[in-house]
Formats: structure tokens, C-alpha cells, sequence
């Protein structure tokens, strides 16, 4: 078997997970532990910013108690167009890559039951809330020709050189949660909520590089150790809310949503375990706690303002079977941190019409992390990086709706950006994580980091009806 030899120049200044492709890293926070899923138009021009107004069978994601405040049925779907932008760039070249996809994003209802009588509970509602969204990603980091490796024979001799000219993570599937609730309002005054949240994934991963041998003129595609890959799997969480009216016109919100317990079922590809092959094997992972407070001013009928925070009250961590759980669990105790975002979110009404607006921020899920890694001239060195694997991201909505009485129509606009540092290529065989090509492999503990720009821009459109 051919091997790469390198001589290391660097050694990190900190852990950094070996065993572990970094598509596992970074699905584990953005999808498994994802907070931003899609609801209603009108929740998303809000940019998901209504904790203490409710109102809404999609503020299930938040304070299941804003289930208690509506006081009348409905129902609505929401048609949602994703449309998804990365810019890939690596030593002053660039690459873009946009993903178009059209669902179904949000169903849901709710049915309010008003109670007679002389009791303060003025309703007991039950709400049920089912989100979806695509999580089909796809970054390729331009070539850099000064990045080479010498490949060597099993005796050690040169046979061959090759210069890295490309690499790719990746990623189709879809993300979804079904929230059911019921909620109470009391004396019209105080709403309390609690619910139950199910929730499901379907990820297919690839993490592949290319490189060209100076020997042949030709280019070979080499695959991560364990990749490709995929997984289907299930989770659970439970939530329960409160809200609280300070005055007619400020009200004050607080939930808790449990960890969400994710048992994942994960199909991979093996090389030389003596043979290439595919395997299988069970995973059971355990997503943040969170805690959201929220407030709200509703000076008029015409018009109402909210704010959200959310914090992470824990951290990622999956049951140990071996040494891979192990490692992304010493990853995550070392380097994630306490996961905040604020949304903030309007709405105007004129007679019929809405107006709706919204702003959210949400903080990296990891702290600044050193690794060994080339610079654009070829040379490995530490560096360290504040946006490593996910980075900040930043959410703009807007949105107008109309209602006709019994029926009504919403439209709504949002943009997320983000930016955050991509590594790759990092892996050693010594320990079967390299990247592989037939009987070749490349190894090395320097990582390639390129700089990855996304942004998407997604159009909703509810119809609903209230009875």
C-alpha cells in the first residue's frame, strides 16, 4: 500500500477531535441542536419573536404558554422556497455554490375551548405545530496548488507527488419537529403551557478531496475515513411555558425545554478494516437544555413588540460506546460554549392588513479553537480560530398578511447569513482517518481552512382559516 509521508511542523495548541470527520462536529450543533426551524409566515417575518405575545401555534418552538393566549380556532399551512448561497474561498479564489428547494415548511392548529362559567380559567387550548425544512448544504473549497504531498511505496520509496486541487463537504436531508400542547389562560391575565416535541433527521454526508499527480497529469478523488455517511434519526423533548400579563399593556414570558435525546442510526464506509466496506452502528445522542425569556409591549391593538432571549443551559453529549463518542465528547466539554441567540420582532395593523418585522442574532456554539494548519503559501503553522466549523448567524425578516375575517393570507421574507471557518483534510492513517483513493492514502495533521460565506434567502406564503 502507498502511503503519504509528512514531517509535522506544528503541533496544536489545543485537542482537536482525530477520529472524527468535522461534518459529525458541525451537524451535531447546527442540525441536532438546531433552534431555528421554519414556522408560519407570520412567526418567520418575526424572525421566531414571539415568546410572551403567543398568538401563534408556531411560538410552540419557544413558550408553548402562547398557546393559552389565542381565543379562537384555526388551522394554516405554509408554503416555503429556500434558496441557499455558499461562497467558498481558499488562498484568493472563490467558489459559489446556491441550493434551491420548495416545501411544504408548517402545518398546524389549534382549538381553542372556551369555558363558561363563573371559573378564572378562561380557555384551555390544544395546539399542534409540524415543521420541516431541507438541510442540503454544499461548500467546495478551491485548489491550492502549493498545498503537496509526496506519496511513498511500501518501501519506502517516492513514487509520486500530488498537489491538493479541490475538496467538498457535502450534505442532503431534512430536518423536522412535531410539537403537540395544551395551554390555559387564566383570568385572562396568566398562561401557562406545556408540550411535547418530536423530532427527526435524515442526513447524507460525503467529505471527499482531489488531487493531481504530477506523474500521470491526472486527478483522483480520495474520501474521508468513514465517509460517506449516513443517518436517520429520531429525538425527543419536552417543554412547558409560562406568561404573565404585568399590566394590560407589558407581559413577561419564561420556558424550558428539556434536552432532546436523539437515538441515531448511522450507516458509514470503512476503508481497509482489512477490507473497504459498509457498516452500521447505533448512536445515542443528548442536545442542550434551553431556557427562553421573553417580554413584550402591546401599547394598542394596532400595534405589539417582542423580544426573545434564548440560552443553552448544557452541552451536547453522546452515550459512549467507544473511543469516538469519547473523543467528540472531550471536543464538546473543551471547546463548545453556552449557545445564546436574541430575536426581537414587530407587528403593525392597519384595519386588515399586517405589517411584520424582525431581527435575531445567535452566537457560535464554539469557542476559539487552535489547530495546526497550512497558510496559502504552503508552510504549517498554529493558528487559531474564533468561527471554527459554525459560525455567528444573523436572521432579518419581513413580512405583510391580510385578514378576511374567517380566512387570511400571509407573505413573508427572511435572510440568514453566516461566515464561519471550514477545516478539512486533516487525518492520519495511524489511526484510520486519513482520506483514501484505492490502495493511496493521504494523511496529515495539518488542516486546509477555507472561509465559507452563506447566505439564504427564503419566501413564505400561509393560508389559514379561523373558526
Amino acid at each position: 500500500m502507498i502511503k503519504k509521508s509528512f514531517i509535522i511542523l506544528g503541533i496544536s495548541a489545543a485537542y482537536f477531535v482525530n477520529a472524527q470527520d468535522i461534518s459529525t462536529l458541525r451537524n451535531t450543533a447546527e442540525i441536532y441542536s438546531n433552534s431555528s426551524l421554519n414556522g408560519t409566515a407570520k412567526y418567520n417575518a418575526m424572525a421566531g419573536s414571539m415568546g410572551a405575545l403567543g398568538g401563534d401555534f408556531s411560538v410552540l418552538h419557544s413558550n408553548p404558554a402562547g398557546i393559552g393566549v389565542s381565543i379562537a380556532s384555526e388551522m394554516s399551512g405554509t408554503l416555503a422556497i429556500q434558496n441557499s448561497k455558499n461562497t467558498t474561498s481558499l488562498a484568493g479564489k472563490s467558489i459559489d455554490y446556491k441550493v434551491n428547494r420548495t416545501d411544504l415548511g408548517n402545518v398546524g392548529g389549534v382549538m381553542a375551548l372556551k369555558i363558561d362559567g363563573s371559573s378564572p380559567w378562561k380557555f384551555v387550548n390544544i395546539g399542534v405545530n409540524y415543521s420541516n425544512q431541507s438541510i442540503e448544504d454544499y461548500s467546495e473549497t478551491p485548489g491550492n496548488n502549493k498545498v503537496n504531498f509526496n506519496l511513498y511505496n511500501s518501501d519506502n520509496q517516492l513514487v509520486d507527488n500530488i498537489a491538493f486541487v479541490g475538496h467538498a463537504y457535502n450534505r442532503y436531508g431534512d430536518l423536522s419537529k412535531m410539537s403537540v400542547a395544551a395551554g390555559g389562560n387564566y383570568d385572562n391575565r396568566i398562561y401557562v403551557g406545556a408540550g411535547l416535541n418530536f423530532h427527526s433527521a435524515v442526513i447524507d454526508q460525503y467529505d471527499s478531496a482531489a488531487f493531481d499527480s504530477s506523474t500521470n497529469n491526472t486527478s483522483s478523488i480520495y474520501n474521508k475515513q468513514y465517509t460517506p455517511f449516513s443517518e436517520t434519526s429520531n429525538g425527543f423533548s419536552a417543554s412547558v411555558g409560562i406568561i404573565g400579563k404585568i399590566n394590560p399593556q407589558f407581559r413577561l414570558g419564561a420556558a424550558l425545554e428539556t434536552p432532546t435525546w436523539w437515538s441515531i442510526a448511522r450507516v458509514y464506509t470503512e476503508y481497509e478494516n482489512p477490507t473497504d466496506g459498509t457498516y452500521s452502528e447505533d448512536r445515542n445522542l443528548s442536545t442542550p437544555m434551553k431556557a427562553t425569556l421573553s417580554a413584550a409591549f402591546v401599547p394598542s391593538k394596532s400595534f405589539a413588540i417582542n423580544v426573545d432571549y434564548s440560552l443553552g443551559l448544557t452541552k451536547p453529549k453522546y452515550k459512549v460506546y467507544g473511543n469516538a463518542e469519547t473523543e467528540l465528547n472531550n471536543f464538546f466539554s473543551d471547546h463548545s460554549k453556552t449557545l445564546s441567540e436574541v430575536k426581537v420582532g414587530a407587528e403593525y395593523r392597519i384595519q386588515a392588513f399586517r405589517l411584520r418585522g424582525g431581527y435575531g442574532f445567535a452566537t457560535s456554539p464554539f469557542d476559539s479553537v487552535s489547530i495546526s494548519a497550512f497558510s496559502d503559501n504552503g508552510t504549517v503553522g498554529n493558528n487559531s480560530y474564533d468561527n471554527l466549523i459554525v459560525g455567528k448567524r444573523s436572521t432579518v425578516g419581513a413580512g405583510i398578511g391580510y385578514d378576511f375575517k374567517s380566512f387570511y393570507i400571509d407573505a413573508a421574507y427572511q435572510n440568514l447569513s453566516s461566515e464561519y471557518k471550514s477545516p478539512l483534510l486533516r487525518g492520519y492513517a495511524s489511526n484510520n482517518t486519513g482520506y483514501f483513493s484505492n490502495e493511496n492514502v493521504v494523511e496529515t495533521d495539518a488542516a486546509i481552512v477555507s472561509n465559507v460565506k452563506n447566505k439564504r434567502d427564503n419566501f413564505f406564503i400561509t393560508l389559514g382559516w379561523k373558526f
